[in-house]
């Protein structure tokens, strides 16, 4: 049998840059692809320019939600995420707040319940549009009814609980627990827990929490009309600083514990001014929060599986631990 006749060399040159060709074309194609791919990839896994908005029950100027904003922004700042803050004690002011940020086609809501009533439309709103909405500080038994995917904070029950129990440690007899805002649920939890595991007596006492020089005469006041009182509980750093000033106005020998910190109250706690403090991590409450919308947005996921709220309290700080956490209040973020 013959073999066939050569083919010309400009023939098999022909043959042999197409087959080269056709190769690159097909590792660049996947190369091409493959970028497409990933660009797509770092698109849905970053901010891509998502936008958050947290609202609370926050006034102005109170260090506490200081620290929780601080946390949000630490947490969009890693995300790539748009934040905007927004917080009114009032809460038909903060419902319109709420409304405002659905209005405004944000990407989802943070947000406080500390009137579970009043944000009930508002929430409804943001479902309504699409908007996926968390919960964080206020409103641990609000936030499944009202149909949140995560709520981020500290059981106000069960810490108050535990601030009954530490009083019965240090052998209290009678503590008045100071309410700085009647009605806020988290608050009224506080010292319904006390009471309930507090084996002496426990009064509350409603103050105006907007007006620090009130908080502390009305303290001081009570303090010298009953002198069995022996622990005054304050339901906030700024307040158990108060009620160290009400203590000596008033000649009392009752001690102070509060719950919440900052940066002056670790102060009180290692002076000895303040015997206690409960920690629930405001920052920390602030960082999950945002955070986690971020996590729904890019991966689906919803922390506690949307049934259980993620803690982050209580904590107790003391004069004998207190220096663990005095670096990072000092930095404004405990």
């Amino acid at each position: 049998m013959n073999a066939p006749p050569p083919q010309p060399t400009s023939v098999r040159l022909s043959r042999s840059v197409a087959l080269a060709l056709a190769a690159w074309l097909l590792v660049s194609g996947c190369s091409v692809l493959g970028a497409a791919e990933d660009g797509a990839d770092s698109a849905t896994t970053s901010g891509g320019g998502m936008k958050v908005a947290l609202v609370t029950h926050g006034g102005k100027g109170d260090a506490f939600w200081d620290l929780v904003r601080s946390g949000a922004e630490a947490a969009a700042a890693k995300d790539g995420i748009d934040l905007t803050y927004a917080g009114d004690s009032d809460p038909a002011a903060q419902a319109a707040l709420v409304k405002d940020a659905v209005r405004d086609k944000v990407d989802g809501i943070a947000v406080t319940l500390a009137k579970p009533a009043a944000m009930r439309g508002p929430v409804a709103q943001a479902k309504a549009a699409g908007i996926p909405v968390v919960g964080l500080n206020s409103g641990i038994d609000a936030w499944r009814p009202a149909g949140l995917l995560e709520y981020f904070g500290q059981d106000e029950f069960v810490a108050g609980r535990a601030v009954g129990d530490k009083l019965d440690e240090v052998k209290a007899k009678h503590a008045l627990c100071v309410v700085h805002e009647r009605g806020n649920v988290a608050l009224e939890a506080r010292c319904a827990g006390v009471r309930k595991t507090f084996r002496g007596d426990t009064d509350n006492l409603y103050v105006d929490g907007a007006d620090m020089n009130a908080v502390t005469d009305t303290i001081a006041s009570r303090l010298r009309q009953d002198t069995s009182i022996d622990k005054v509980v304050t339901l906030g750093a700024q307040y158990g600083l108060s009620a160290v000033k009400a203590v000596r106005q008033a000649g009392s020998r009752a001690e102070v514990a509060t719950f919440d910190l900052n940066k002056d109250l670790v102060k009180a706690v290692q002076r000895g001014d303040v015997q206690f403090a409960v920690d629930q991590q405001p920052y920390l409450q602030g960082y999950l929060a945002v955070d986690a919308l971020w996590l729904y947005r890019v991966n689906g996921n919803v922390s506690g599986g949307g049934t259980t709220p993620v803690l982050t309290g209580p904590a107790f700080v003391t004069r004998s631990n207190v220096s663990a956490v005095a670096r990072f209040a000092a930095a404004g973020t405990r």
